[in-house]
């Protein structure tokens, strides 16, 4: 009889046990926690610099613009033009060499540059060496893109034509972090410079706010990892209604015994 309270006893502490690890606090969960302690003061909003297989769009127009013809690519699918794939191959190819083919003025080194950069010394050159008058040029990157993986909701490659997203419209296109999502231990790789640079974000907290984070670039990978609740429920328990299933069952064969 001691013996049967005593593996009743056990059960039920086992039971008890597993509800309270099933329990998620509040501050594993919610995003900056801490804003009203920060003082964000300063937004990162710098362009990014092309990188090799960058594709970008280019639009030339002048006060003459019949003139400036010649200086943009014309698709025989122009009436489409509308469709990102149908002007990604009409774009221009970043090279390995960070050059770009342009009509007329030939290879231009897009090195170090962003898309600003590249306006400026597309006017600068059309308008000194005589070609257009009052020239105005548009660029724009094509096909960035982001990877996204781990505990969101849909992990994938995303693509986007702003100069600029945050690090939260990120996880937003991947539809947000699961609740298993470990907001502690977001992992980003960012290749710059010929550089991999990896670095651990905390989204429980409004510090990487203030950082060069707070912005995603092209080629970025975000990685969510698991919180400890989801890596346990990968172990030979599996999940808080298998180890129910198994107390039951032991209870059950402690009564028949008895």
């Amino acid at each position: 009889m001691k013996i049967s309270h005593f593996f009743k006893f056990s059960i039920f502490s086992f039971i008890i046990f597993l509800i309270l690890q099933s329990c998620v606090s509040k501050k594993n969960i919610l995003y900056l926690q801490d804003i009203n302690a920060k003082n964000i003061s300063r937004v990162f909003s710098a362009e990014n610099l092309f990188q090799e297989n960058d594709i970008l769009k280019i639009d030339v127009t002048s006060l003459e613009m019949e003139a400036s013809i010649p200086y943009n690519k014309v698709s025989a699918a122009i009436g489409v033009m509308n469709s990102t794939e149908l002007m990604q191959l009409n774009g221009y190819l970043v090279s390995k060499n960070k050059t770009i083919n342009f009509p007329i003025l030939g290879e231009i080194s897009v090195e170090g540059k962003t898309t600003k950069d590249l306006e400026v010394a597309l006017i600068q050159q059309l308008e000194s060496e005589g070609h257009l008058i009052k020239p105005n040029v548009s660029v724009r990157l094509l096909n960035a893109k982001i990877t996204i993986l781990g505990e969101v909701k849909m992990p994938g490659t995303y693509t986007f034509t702003e100069n600029n997203i945050s690090l939260l419209q990120a996880l937003g296109l991947a539809g947000d972090l699961t609740i298993e999502g470990n907001r502690k231990d977001i992992i980003l790789i960012r290749v710059a410079d010929g550089k991999r640079i990896t670095t651990k974000l905390d989204l429980t907290s409004a510090s990487w706010l203030n950082s060069t984070y707070q912005n995603i670039q092209p080629n970025d990978v975000i990685i969510v990892n698991p919180n400890s609740k989801k890596v346990k429920s990968a172990g030979l328990v599996g999940n808080i209604s298998t180890a129910l299933s198994i107390a039951s069952i032991l209870l059950s064969t402690i009564i028949l015994i008895r």
